[in-house]
């Protein structure tokens, strides 16, 4: 399976460079299993998607102003993108720089105080900060929040509370998880009401999301580290909409990834830890019978994993179907909602 399986022609204007106005405004395109049409819809709409006892599965994750600028000893420009926070003030980071710092070099703060470069392993920097305070709490009023790349201008007020979900509840993301952001409060409690029951997993999205796959063979790529966890109480909810007839469904892929890690000989367990887990297809999802998400890059690993889920020539038509039909692509952009692919499909692909 080539890296070059997962290519679709985008043009840049569809690229989402802003939210919309209202959170619920964006586009949601329905996508059954072959066999069946796709639907334009709007996100306002969910509520008469769900049934009750259907349980929506979201990620609490919230987004860290993680961007650091300052400078080398020698005087050149450093930027610092934090990938996790550690203990006792460390960070696991990824560094820009024209020159990269070595091991035992100490970069100074614009904001104040200083990093000491202490490691370097697979691109990402080990660093220990000297700022006042606990890191978390310094980055707060320091940091500056890490729009993804693909978005083309500097992160304004309004960034600060769109690029985080309603939900977000547990520091640690550097990345919004972007499915979660079409919700609004009203729509939560419309769906509640309704009987739709929802909770939460934490999967604290890295800056490794946004990094191109580098080799063609898809078997040949190493997946980044992000840190989750999938709660005992969670795990219990699953089993008990399943006994009873409703659907678990997934809010964003890193839903997927963090329930899909946490299974074990075939069942979900709580777990808390690490994944490097890899899902495109020839994998099957099990964890979920739903999946909401957005439009994910070219040839991305994320585009891999709705690939599995929904089969690769499904996806691939969906997507474009979206791109004649002018959907918004990426963080700030549409929605849309995924079935799994038939088992005959599935055999097929």
């Amino acid at each position: 399976m080539k890296k070059s399986d997962f290519h679709f022609d985008l043009p840049p204007e569809l690229i989402a460079q802003a939210p919309l106005p209202e959170r619920t405004a964006s586009r949601l395109l329905w996508v059954p299993p072959v066999g069946a049409d796709f639907e334009d819809r709007r996100f306002a709409e969910l509520e008469a998607l769900l049934a009750p006892g259907d349980l929506l599965v979201f990620n609490d994750t919230r987004v860290i102003p993680a961007r650091v600028f300052g400078s080398k000893e020698t005087g050149g420009r450093v930027e610092i993108m934090i990938e996790r926070l550690l203990p006792a003030n460390e960070a696991r980071a990824q560094i820009g720089a024209s020159k990269s710092p070595k091991p035992g070099s100490t970069i100074q703060l614009d904001a104040g105080g200083s990093a000491e470069v202490l490691s370097r392993d697979e691109g990402f920097y080990h660093l220990r900060f000297d700022v006042p305070g606990a890191l978390e709490s310094w980055l707060q009023h320091s940091g500056k929040l890490p729009l993804p790349p693909y978005i083309t201008r500097e992160a304004d007020s309004a960034d600060a509370l769109r690029y985080q979900t309603v939900f977000a509840k547990t520091p640690g993301a550097v990345a919004a998880p972007t499915a979660g952001l079409h919700f609004d409060d009203a729509l939560l409690d419309r769906l509640r009401a309704k009987g739709v029951q929802t909770d939460y997993v934490t999967l604290h999205v890295g800056a490794g999301t946004f990094m191109p796959m580098r080799v063609e063979n898809v078997q040949d790529h190493t997946m980044h580290r992000e840190w989750l966890n999938v709660g005992a109480e969670l795990v219990q909810r699953i089993r008990r909409t399943r006994e009873a007839g409703g659907r678990v469904i997934a809010v964003g892929t890193t839903v997927v990834r963090a329930l899909e890690s946490a299974m074990r000989d075939g069942e979900l367990q709580p777990f808390a830890g690490e994944t490097q887990i890899f899902i495109f297809p020839g994998y099957r999802i099990r964890s979920v019978d739903a999946l909401i998400t957005n439009f994910h890059l070219p040839e991305s690993t994320l585009l891999m994993l709705v690939s599995a889920f929904a089969g690769r020539d499904r996806i691939l038509e969906a997507y474009a179907h979206a791109v004649a039909q002018r959907y918004r692509f990426f963080s700030y952009g549409d929605a849309m909602m995924l079935w799994p692919q038939s088992d005959a499909a599935e055999d097929d692909a």
